[in-house]
Order: structure tokens, then sequence, then C-alpha cells
């Protein structure tokens, strides 16, 4: 149990209850206006902006492919838990590949029949139906997992668009849990080396590591300025950090600047590349009242707004906690219960009764059927 400025405790599952249902929220607020410009969204919603649900992809509170990535960012690193408590040695990044092409499924894409999961393989989240609409999926995305010949292998392209870092935030919950807050190196290698899978420029590896450090930091009950201080240590050990760590340090800067918020905004871009992304959202976290006001500012703004949204979200709601968040957002949240869901098995999974000798009792099964470890 940490506590806020505010003097509230919140619990650590709470925040991880907040930190996927934030991120989730940012998400949904944000998927009206994704392709708009902040005048467009001002004509279409009035000069406070959007500060509701409003209608997307034929419905209020709509996901977009953000958290659809996250979630199976989270099953990847469950079932690589399981392969590992069950078979021994396993890649968290290879198993998460496999996560990566079950979601590529999900969109009706082609799929290497090789790396195709099917029948016992499936897993829980494959069969969950509202996760099988095609959200404006990223299209670097798309093609680095089309073109992956072996699970786990690095993309070969130099993008650095935000598609690496806006899934990583369960790497920050996972290695929370399962280091009991230790080893933020390590939490920084493995987002990075996630988001290696479909991005190829350093920026767009290098800030999925700053991002998910941030989380595990906030969880632990850091502050933001004391997490930035450390993810940044953890940046600058790394080769082709110099354009990840100026923006971080310029969004830094610009929160504590006299500059109103929609021209720091501008000044730190438009969100669509990784660098750009990270820092509007720490930005909007740094300088955000509570978690309604960091979010409406994340995603009224020139750009990438579901994007911006979902990460300011999920910092917020580690912050925070799950009662940070509005009730009638939280109510009109598409996946809310299977949302809920995962981050409670994020949070519970080192306690789960799964043994070295195989899968045998009621419960081991239970757990095998839902995270396999193949």
């Amino acid at each position: 149990m940490s506590k806020l400025a505010n003097g509230f405790e919140v619990d650590a599952q709470q925040r991880f209850h907040g930190c996927l249902l934030g991120g989730a929220v940012g998400d949904a607020l944000g998927a009206p206006v994704e392709f708009m410009s902040r005048a467009a969204t001002l004509q279409s919603f009035g000069p406070e902006g959007l500060t509701q649900y409003a209608p997307a992809y034929g419905r209020i509170g709509a996901i977009t492919d953000d958290t659809q990535m996250t979630l199976f960012t989270a099953e990847g690193l469950l079932r690589a838990w399981v392969r590992r408590q069950v078979r021994g040695i396993v890649s968290c990044v290879d198993v998460t590949a496999s996560a990566y092409i079950r979601w590529l499924q999900t969109q009706d894409e082609p799929v290497p029949d090789s790396l195709a999961s099917r029948g016992e393989s499936e897993g829980w989240l494959l069969k969950q139906s509202a996760l099988h609409d095609r959200r404006a999926p990223g299209m670097t995305c798309l093609s680095a997992l089309k073109d992956m010949k072996s699970l786990g292998m690095p993309a070969v392209n130099d993008s650095k668009g935000c598609g690496g870092v806006m899934r990583v935030a369960p790497a920050g919950l996972f290695n929370w849990r399962r280091y009991q807050g230790a080893s933020v190196q390590e939490t920084f290698r493995l987002a990075s080396e996630l988001a290696a899978l479909t991005h190829g420029h350093p920026t767009g590896v290098l800030t999925a590591g700053v991002f998910a450090v941030l989380v595990q930091l906030l969880v632990d009950g850091e502050t933001l300025q004391s997490a930035l201080h450390q993810a940044k240590d953890c940046l600058r050990r790394a080769a082709g950090h110099n354009e990840t760590l100026a923006a971080i340090e310029q969004a830094e800067a610009l929160a504590v600047s006299d500059m109103g918020h929609q021209n720091a905004i501008a000044e730190l871009g438009q969100g669509w590349v990784a660098e750009e992304a990270l820092a509007i959202s720490i930005y909007c976290a740094l300088v955000a009242k509570d978690f309604s006001s960091g979010v409406i500012l994340a995603v009224n703004h020139d750009g990438d707004s579901d994007s911006t949204g979902s990460i300011t979200g999920n910092l917020l709601g580690a912050m925070l906690g799950e009662s940070a968040i509005p009730r009638d957002w939280l109510a009109g949240l598409e996946c809310r219960e299977l949302i809920q869901e995962v981050a409670d098995d994020l949070f519970m999974f080192p306690d789960w009764q799964i043994g070295v000798y195989g899968v045998g009792s009621e419960s081991e099964r239970e757990v095998w059927g839902k995270y396999p470890g193949c």
C-alpha cells in the first residue's frame, strides 16, 4: 500500500486495474478524433474539445488496436511464465511474438501457417470475439508481423512509429509482480525487445523501454518525476538514445514552463512517431490535475489522439489507481470486464498453482487452458 500526495492510499492491485483500464479509457476517448486536426475537433465538439466518449467504430467507448495489442502483450508474458513453470527456460520475447501473431489473426491478415495458433495453443484471448474487430491497426505492426520468419525475429525496417511503445505497459506490470519492484534495467530490456519485434529504429524501440520502466515504478508508488529520473538512467546506457532523451527532457521542461498546454503539445509534435507520443503523454501526465484532465488534454491535439490518450491513461492509472477514473467512462468502456480480468491475472500469476512436473490438478488445467505455455 502506498500513499499519494492527497493522503489517499492505493494498493498495487488497484494500480494494475488503473493502468490497463486507464489506458483503454484514454484509447476509447481518443478514438473518434484519431485522424482529426484540433481545429476540426473543436468545430465538431465545441470550444472545450472532446471531453466525453463519442461514437467510433459503430459504438460509444470503442477501444482500438492500442488496447488490443496491449492485451496480447499481457497474454504473451503470462503464457511465457506458465511455460517456464512447466517446461523450464523460455524466451518471453518469443512467446509474446506468438501472441502478436494471434492478434494478427484477429485482424484477418494472412499468417504464415507455421506461426498460426490453433486448437490447444489458441488459449483464451484469441477466443474473445470482441477483439476480432479491425480498429485502424498500424501498418508497420501488420507488415512486420506478416514478414516474421520465426518467432522473436526483430523487424527489418527503420520505423519509429508509436506502435511499439503504446502496447508495452504490461511489461512494467509483469516485471513489478515477478521481481517485486526490482530490476528496472531488465524491464527496459524486455519492453525494448518487444517493440523491436515490429519497429527497427532505435527510437521506436527505446521509447518502449522507458515507458515500461515508468509503469513499473509508478505501480511501486514512485512519483512520476522520480520514475522519469530512473528511466532516463536506463535510457542513457542504450545506443541511439539521444532522440528519445531529448524528447523526454523537452516534455519535462515544458511542463514547468509558462507555455499554454496546447502550444506546448504542438512543440512536442503530433504523436505519430514514438518519441512524440511518449513525450506528449509524459507532459500530459506531469501537468494533469487528475486523471480526466490529463487524458482529455492528451486527446485534444493534432495527431495520434488514441495513442497519446492510451499512454497517458496507462501512466495516470498506474499513479492514481482505478478509483481515479470517472465511473461513467468505465461503465461505457468496451471490453471493460475482459481488461480488468487481464489486469487481475497480471497481478495474481505468481500465486497460480502450476508446477514443474506438468499439468495435473484442476487449478493447473484451468491456468493452462487460459494461458497455455505452448
